[in-house]
Order: C-alpha cells, then sequence, then structure tokens
C-alpha cells in the first residue's frame, strides 16, 4: 500500500504550468534558440530597463549580506510614487507571493473565496492550498460579473480576487461598476484588486484605486514589477493596503523575500519613467497591428487592456492544443488556456514588431493546415 503524504485538498493542487522556456523549445523541435519568439509569459518585450541593469551591478557589491528585510528604499521610493503610508506596504517576491499572502492571511480552512470564471489560475491555487471553498461565478462576455460576484458572495466568504485588468481574458472593469461593488462588499470581506497590468491602461480608463483604499478599509492593491517595468526575472511583486490589513500580511511574509538587486532594479525602474512610457507606447502599436490582422483573416478575439490578446483559433476542442503545437514547430511561443476552461483559445502576449510578425505569419501557417 502507497502512503499518501499531506491533506488531499493538497493532492487534489494541478501545479501552475509556466509558458514554456525558449530553451525547452529548442530542444524539442531542433530549433534555433536565436529564431524562437517567446510570446506566452506576458513578459515586456523591451527586457529590463538599462536604468535597473545599472543599478544590479552596484548592489551586486552587497551580496555577501542579507537584503534588507524590510526594503527602506523601495518602499520609501513606493511611497513617495503613489501617494501613500510606507506602512501602508507590504512587499513579494511577486505579485504571486502577494496573492498567497493574502488568501492566509484573511482566510481560514473552510471558508469560502469569491472569484470569477476565466481568472488568474493563482486564485484557484491559492484557495485550494489552505483548504478553502472556491465560489467561481460565471464570466459575461469572459469579463467579471461583479452583481453575481457580490451575490454569490457567503456568511463564510472572507476574499474576494477581482483582476483588473484580467489575465487571460485581457478585460477589464471601469471605475463606476467597481466603486460600486467595493460600496456594497460587506465589509468582513477583504477584496484584492489585482492590478498587474494597470500601467498599459490609457489615460481614458485610469482610476486612483489608492484613492479608494484609504475609503474602503478591506480593500487591497496587489501590483507587480514583473510586466510593463520589465523586471520579471527578478520577482518583485507589492501591495497597498490599510494597516489593519498590512499588518497581517507582515506577520506572514517570509523574511527577505526581495534579495537586494531586486530591490534595487525595482528603485530604479519605478523612476524610469521614459522606459515606462515606450513600453506602454510599443504595446499600444502592436495591439493594433495584431487585432487588424486578426479581423483580416477572421478570427475572434477578445478586446485587451493589458499587453496581450486572447484569440480563438478553431472551434474543435483540441484547436488550441494543435494550432499551438504547430506554433512551436515553427519556433513560436505562445499560451494554450485550456486549463482555463478555454481549449479553442491562445493567450499572445504583444512582442516587438518582428515577434509580431512572426507570430503572425506562423499563425497563417498554422491555421492552413488541415
Amino acid at each position: 500500500m502507497t502512503m499518501q503524504y499531506g491533506p488531499s485538498y493538497v493532492r487534489g493542487i494541478a501545479p501552475y504550468v509556466a509558458g514554456k522556456p525558449i530553451s525547452e523549445v529548442a530542444r524539442e523541435f531542433g530549433l534555433d534558440e536565436a529564431r524562437i519568439v517567446k510570446l506566452a509569459s506576458n513578459e515586456n518585450p523591451l527586457g529590463m530597463p538599462e536604468s535597473a541593469q545599472a543599478a544590479m551591478v552596484l548592489a551586486a557589491a552587497e551580496l555577501g549580506r542579507y537584503p534588507d528585510s524590510n526594503a527602506f528604499e523601495l518602499k520609501a521610493a513606493l511611497a513617495a510614487r503613489y501617494g501613500v503610508p510606507g506602512e501602508w506596504i507590504t512587499l513579494g517576491n511577486g505579485s504571486n507571493d502577494i496573492l498567497e499572502m493574502a488568501a492566509h492571511a484573511f482566510v481560514e480552512k473552510g471558508q469560502s473565496v469569491v472569484y470569477s470564471q476565466y481568472s488568474f489560475a493563482v486564485y484557484a491555487l491559492a484557495t485550494q492550498g489552505l483548504g478553502a471553498r472556491a465560489i467561481v461565478v460565471p464570466a459575461v462576455k469572459y469579463a467579471h460579473d461583479l452583481d453575481a460576484m457580490l451575490a454569490a458572495i457567503e456568511d463564510d466568504t472572507r476574499l474576494v480576487f477581482i483582476a483588473n485588468p484580467n489575465n487571460p481574458t485581457g478585460t477589464f472593469i471601469g471605475a463606476a461598476a467597481l466603486e460600486a461593488f467595493l460600496e456594497r462588499v460587506p465589509k468582513r470581506v477583504v477584496v484584492v484588486l489585482d492590478e498587474a497590468y494597470t500601467e498599459y491602461l490609457d489615460d481614458a480608463h485610469r482610476y486612483d484605486s489608492l484613492a479608494w483604499v484609504r475609503r474602503y478599509p478591506n480593500l487591497m492593491v496587489s501590483r507587480t514589477f514583473s510586466k510593463a517595468f520589465g523586471l520579471a526575472g527578478l520577482r518583485v511583486g507589492f501591495a497597498i493596503a490599510p494597516p489593519e490589513l498590512t499588518d497581517l500580511l507582515n506577520r506572514l511574509r517570509q523574511p527577505f523575500n526581495v534579495n537586494t538587486v531586486a530591490q534595487a532594479a525595482a528603485v530604479a525602474a519605478l523612476n524610469d519613467t521614459a522606459f515606462l512610457e515606450k513600453s506602454a507606447a510599443m504595446n499600444a502599436t502592436g495591439y493594433r497591428r495584431l487585432t487588424e490582422a486578426f479581423d483580416a483573416l477572421g478570427i475572434e478575439y477578445v478586446p485587451s487592456f493589458g499587453n496581450f490578446v486572447l484569440v480563438r483559433v478553431g472551434t474543435d476542442d483540441d484547436a488550441g492544443a494543435s494550432v499551438n503545437l504547430a506554433l512551436l514547430k515553427q519556433g513560436v511561443i505562445v499560451r494554450p488556456v485550456g486549463n482555463y476552461g478555454l481549449p479553442q483559445w491562445l493567450r499572445v502576449t504583444i512582442g516587438l514588431p518582428h515577434e509580431n510578425e512572426a507570430f503572425l505569419a506562423a499563425l497563417q501557417t498554422a491555421l492552413a493546415q488541415p
């Protein structure tokens, strides 16, 4: 008889599967790494800003010592940039760390967590990992249905996850709808507003969620340096929340969870407004190119407010997997989303101009195959 270790709710978790690395695809299909295009993980195609690279080099001289566990300089920079007290900030090893901390800080085993269908996979993983009960609310047009999410809250609900813009669908909730939701949520329920892609929003869609933190004691805003700031490999995320929530998060936060070079790079990237503006502009241009091509090809996509597009590549349930394989054989890596219940779709990160063109050429070849 085989011994089973750990609780059943942990054994039942399907581990998170990241986008395929370039090196793995090169080995698997016998391709030249230099010719492979990766548009699978919503990374900034411009890479890391030079300002952050320079800051890392200087910080490397201190790597024989532990990082500043309280990350004084980074918290000070964040407080100055966003106009919030430093004690409202919690740092994470990527925003994934922040989301996991929130689940453990606010939810007990057996209590419920509300999130939307087609929302970030980590919400489900964080819920299941602590033995909580997931209430998954059906999406409307691939987007959050806030009225239904409000109605789904039960007496034992302690946490609601909202991604805005949402990954993997790219959908967006306007300020008025969000604020109306926050007004009506019971104060015992913490709302985590996950804004990993907020830097890609244009001026017409921006809203001040950090002002809401001052008004709603149960609101926590989560953000990341992995996307527009170009620091995906360094893993830096942060939460801004009232001190009552921040205190609980920091009781769970691992000491030194953001390393020395990551802290230095994040300070530099935060202050590099030119890089951020260039990233947003390139993303907007790339989005137009991809969606115009999808329109020309007559294929469906979900209008996106992030740095990626969810596109439907067929009507059969194996369409996503088969087209993904055809793209991999041509050296183009995108993200199949069958694990989200979207087997006919692929999520494509917006890349550099030549990467977008390589993807579109490969897609036409893949779609033409019988």
